[in-house]
């Protein structure tokens, strides 16, 4: 089991349309931890630890988003695992 930290922006219509919810639910469900917040200029960014595998089928998650999504591009980079979150949050 390979941990990574992955950080992922999502670009498209993924603000108001319960895109944080969707993910941290995924998230959540897959046992990883980190954060998802909108940022000003309409993206959404994504920071997830865990096992590697987990981490692909997040970034599935985040390709497809929730029903009202239309997600355009995500660019991610996977980097060490650090260890730093506790839970999945939406931050603000």
């Amino acid at each position: 089991m390979a941990l990574k930290t992955l950080h992922a922006f999502v670009s498209g219509k993924v603000q108001g349309v319960g895109y944080r919810a969707f993910t941290r639910s995924k998230a959540k469900a897959l046992g990883l931890k980190g954060f998802v917040r909108n940022l000003p200029d309409g993206r959404v960014e994504v920071v997830a630890e865990g096992d590697e595998e987990k981490l692909e089928k997040l970034l599935d998650y985040l390709r497809q988003g929730p029903f009202f999504a239309d997600v355009k591009d995500v660019k991610y980079t996977y980097s060490d695992y650090r260890g730093v979150y506790e839970d999945f949050e939406i931050t603000y």
